[in-house]
């Protein structure tokens, strides 16, 4: 007869509800060659995290400098267009750095809107009057004395084309429909921008919502790889844009951003591995210092900068002055070897069991992020540059390595629904700050109740149906141990309360 022996359980302690997300690395200020010290200004300025006015400055330099130039890369040319994605509170001064930075551009855009009033008035008094001949030209034609109408018909063809309206100097927009873009492509500029402090309104807008969401990911990341852009409509048939070009810079909170990273489509469509992510650890709190003035000279300097490149003629294609038909930038023999060697590294590591894994679609586009970078900084620096240095192409692999780390550490926290992160913040709570506030109260910290929560906890959770739900959650995985109803806790009879794990 065999004897089962058995063994006492012994309780293994509160579990985890989620596996710890590593702090993101300190952003590589020192690799962003030319823009370093306008970031460093903006920085000191406005005691935001320094990523935040990084991202900003990538941007504007992007779209100042993707009509001038695409990039070899290891696939061939790219544009110089950069889609950047930072993930941050409200509160962390997000707009400050984008008005500092973005300061060249506003000038920019004012200065050509009062040529274009001017250039639009024109055209309406010129377009007027062409119409105008050319309605009488066409009845004098239908005339019937022969030579009546064959001098209107030699006129109606010497009249020449209609006149054509000036072009739209707006270069950024905030909350377009993909229709909408492609409208501005068609009566503007073909290098725009679409930067939003507030992206929460783009990601949960017209432009993403369930029906739109795949035509305008599929058309936008058509635009970041500088191919053309087609628009069907069923009343005026379909046409093809060529030569466009966008740079893009959404700021959202987190709540907004983890439904996006999470979402298959968008991963799934490799939209999101088109984008240079960021979420900064906040600097609330922490901005007691004065803020200093000394370095605005950096910031003045950038704006100047953007606004001379930004006034620079643009290399169109001759038979159409909206497309743009930019040089090629090429890779240096030093900076094609370091190219290949970050692309050797990034590749053996998508193996299976390799570290990224579960990022492939980042990890494939990251060399081609790097000469993105690397472009945009060329550019920048110097709009005759024909080549990249080696110098600058090591800056910009540290850069886009930092990205990709960034993208994997964020793609774990995605996969974090909403409610257990809700009942990780609670738990965090009752560890942290319960202790001081019961002690304070002349409470025994080791028990809680839902009230206790309702009354003093986080803000989100101010519903006692909801608390309940995220105490038991935490009494499942051994944070929480609910007492027996009628418990007496702090002198009275408990319907519901919980001892806190020790």
């Amino acid at each position: 007869m065999t004897v089962i022996k058995q063994t006492p359980f012994v309780p293994e302690g509160p579990q985890p509800l989620v596996r710890s997300i590593a702090q993101g690395s300190r952003y590589p200020t020192h690799a962003l060659g030319p823009l370093k010290a306008a970031v460093e200004s903006v920085h000191a300025q406005t005691q935001a995290p320094i990523a935040i006015a990084a991202q900003s400055a990538l941007s504007v330099a992007s779209l100042a400098t993707q009509a001038h130039a695409n990039v070899q890369s290891l696939g061939g040319a790219v544009p110089l267009s950069l889609f950047a994605l930072t993930v941050a509170q409200s509160g962390e001064r997000k707009s400050a750095c984008d008005r500092l930075l973005m300061q060249g551009l506003r000038e920019h855009e004012r200065d050509q809107m009062e040529g274009y009033r001017t250039d639009v008035s024109d055209w309406k008094l010129a377009h007027k009057i062409w119409t105008a001949k050319r309605d009488r030209l066409v009845k004098e034609s239908a005339s019937s004395k022969l030579e009546k109408a064959a001098a209107a018909s030699a006129d109606l063809n010497a009249l020449g084309p209609e006149p054509t309206a000036p072009l739209s100097p707006k270069l950024t927009t905030a909350e377009p429909t993909l229709e909408g873009l492609v409208k501005l492509y068609m009566t503007g500029q073909p290098s725009l921008g679409l930067f939003s402090d507030e992206g929460g309104g783009f990601l949960g807008g017209h432009a993403m919502n369930s029906d739109n969401r795949l035509k305008t990911i599929a058309g936008l990341s058509s635009l970041w790889g500088g191919d053309p852009l087609d628009r069907v409509r069923s009343g005026d048939g379909a046409t093809t844009l060529f030569g466009r070009r966008l740079a893009m810079h959404l700021m959202v909170q987190p709540v907004a951003a983890r439904p996006l990273l999470s979402d298959p489509l968008a991963n799934g469509q490799g939209f999101l591995a088109r984008f240079l992510i960021t979420e900064p650890p906040s600097a609330i709190g922490t901005r007691l210092a004065r803020p200093e003035n000394v370095a605005r000279v950096a910031e003045v300097a950038m704006g100047q900068r953007l606004k001379s490149l930004l006034e620079r003629p643009k290399p169109v294609s001759i038979e159409a002055p909206q497309e743009l038909d930019p040089p090629m930038l090429r890779l240096s023999p030093e900076a094609d070897y370091l190219l290949f060697g970050y692309y050797s590294e990034v590749e053996a590591q998508q193996a299976s069991g390799g570290q990224l894994e579960h990022v492939r679609a980042y990890a494939s586009k990251s060399p081609e992020q790097a000469a993105r970078l690397a472009g945009v900084m060329t550019i920048w620096q110097d709009i005759a540059a024909t080549e990249i240095t080696g110098a600058t192409m090591a800056d910009a692999i540290t850069l886009a390595s930092f990205y990709l780390d960034e993208a994997r550490r964020l793609s774990e926290a995605a996969t974090i629904s909403a409610e257990t992160e809700e009942a990780e913040r609670l738990r965090t709570w009752i560890f942290e700050s319960w202790p001081r506030i019961a002690a304070e109260s002349n409470r025994t910290p080791q028990t809680i109740t839902p009230r206790d929560v309702v009354r003093s906890g986080p803000n989100s959770m101010r519903e006692t149906a909801k608390v309940r739900k995220l105490m038991n959650t935490l009494a499942g995985h051994g944070w929480l141990q609910e007492l027996e109803q009628g418990a007496e806790v702090d002198g009275q009879s408990r319907q519901l309360a919980y001892r806190v794990a020790q």
